[in-house]
């Protein structure tokens, strides 16, 4: 994870100074590019505890195609939704996505429903009729050579729809030599809480394809357009800088052959193996 440590470095020494929409102000610069192989290991942040349940909850969710944040602290916390009635003790991180900018939107925002619009999971399985994850393994199998192998949430027609513009726009899919590997473009970057986990996040991504598509997960490039620390997360990220890295862990996750098999599967399903970060490092995430 050095790669991203110094991504990190360069923009507390470089970066500008900028305001931004949640009024935190940031530390930013842009245009970069950092990239893991998966054959070294599975690329989850040591310099500091990762939280891979949210990881994995958040992708299922994604996968699903749904809209509604108390589906997703369904999945995460494995309860019944008319258990999740104490948000402090169930909260998720599209919580207060929903509680402010989704309850705007007019959408339905109870203790056991909070709609956030045609989001990631939505754009992803249903834009417009189409459902990308299946066309898009398809393609993978079916013409594995193909340049067009795309996953997007971009949404033009839609993006005023969602409680949260997509921030990971788009990723591009490669195979060659039984490997696949994934490139994805992030337009806006939260370095020091977000960053991590969206590398975790689409390093599962990957994997999950590889597994129903009978390859090796290989290479996974992200790169960034604004990439930034937010001001009440400067003293956090330097502590993070200033931690050793440890070994990557290992991947450990059920056979899979098609997507519906998800449909099976637990966020307990999913272990990272010899995984052994530093202590957490807390800051609040700006909304």
């Amino acid at each position: 994870m050095k790669a991203y440590l110094d991504l990190l470095e360069y923009i507390l020494d470089n970066g500008d100074k900028k305001e931004d929409r949640t009024n935190t102000g940031t530390i930013s610069s842009f245009g970069h590019q950092i990239e893991f192989n998966l054959e070294d290991g599975f690329p989850a942040v040591t310099t500091k505890a990762l939280a891979w349940k949210g990881v994995v909850s958040e992708l299922l969710w994604f996968l699903e195609g749904s809209d509604d944040e108390r589906r997703l602290a369904e999945i995460r916390f494995n309860k019944d939704r008319t258990e999740l009635t104490d948000l402090n003790k169930f909260s998720t991180i599209w919580t207060d996505n929903a509680d402010t900018q989704g309850k705007n939107l007019g959408y339905i925002n109870t203790d056991s429903e909070k709609k956030l619009g045609p989001v990631y999971g939505v754009q992803w399985r249903n834009w417009a009729g189409i459902d990308q994850i299946k066309e898009l393994l398809y393609n993978l199998k079916n013409n594995p050579d193909g340049r067009r192998h795309i996953l997007s949430a971009w949404n033009v027609n839609e993006l005023d729809k969602m409680a949260l513009p997509p921030c990971h726009v788009m990723s591009q899919f490669y195979v060659s030599h039984g490997t696949i590997s994934c490139h994805m473009y992030q337009r806006s970057a939260d370095m020091f809480l977000g960053v991590p986990f969206n590398i975790a996040s689409y390093a599962l991504l990957l994997s999950i394809f590889a597994e129903i598509l009978n390859l090796k997960p290989k290479r996974f490039v992200h790169s960034f357009g604004d990439a930034h620390i937010y001001m009440n997360a400067i003293d956090q990220a330097k502590e993070q800088i200033s931690r050793e890295p440890r070994p990557l862990p290992k991947l450990k996750m059920p056979k899979l052959n098609c997507i519906e098999d998800l449909n099976n599967c637990k966020v307990d399903d999913f272990v990272l193996e010899n995984y052994n970060p530093h202590p957490p490092i807390k800051a609040r995430m700006a909304v």
